[in-house]
């Protein structure tokens, strides 16, 4: 078994390339028709292929999939015990304020509850489960230029966790 804890968490020498980015998330789902309810019904997202009811893609904009669904080893199954190690949650970025607006408002209307709701400086989040109990983080980036910095000019920024004014972000769909 390889030591990990051994290892030192990070090379400033050599770091990884800045163009990597997070292609896509594949979940585990115990019904596949569920699950492309809450990720096409409600969220928006669309199929890009389907392999009956053992897997699907979807995408949003005709990408080829930002998230896949499968039941090859969960069909039926149930979410992880807590206190168990696993995905805490998927991150899903809207490209600007309104069009997260636009997420809560379609998730208000599915009346799923929701975990939690925080404005981290660099951006603003909402957080849910999946039918699945997968966590599922919506959220949209501030412009860089806007991101909290430290006071003494240092490099890096200073994330925080404040409520986030729900009424506040539904207020963008009206502008």
């Amino acid at each position: 078994m390889v030591d990990y804890a051994g290892m030192t968490a990070g090379n400033p020498d050599k770091p990884i390339d800045p163009a990597v980015d997070i292609g896509h998330v594949h979940l585990k789902v115990a019904d596949i028709e569920r699950a492309l309810g809450f990720y096409c019904g409600v969220l928006g997202f669309e199929v890009q292929a389907r392999w009956g009811s053992d897997a699907a893609f979807v995408s949003a904009g005709g990408y080829h999939h930002h998230i896949g669904l499968n039941t090859w080893q969960s069909r039926g199954g149930s979410p992880p015990p807590p206190g168990s190690t696993g995905l805490f949650h998927t991150a899903i970025r809207y490209p600007t304020r309104s069009a997260l607006a636009d997420a809560l408002a379609r998730v208000r209307d599915a009346d799923i509850p929701l975990d939690g709701a925080s404005d981290h400086g660099v951006s603003e989040a909402i957080y849910l489960r999946d039918p699945d109990q997968n966590g599922v983080e919506l959220y949209w980036d501030r412009p860089a230029e806007e991101w909290p910095r430290p006071a003494d000019g240092s490099a890096g920024v200073e994330m925080y966790t404040r409520p986030l004014d729900l009424a506040g972000l539904l207020a963008e769909l009206e502008r």
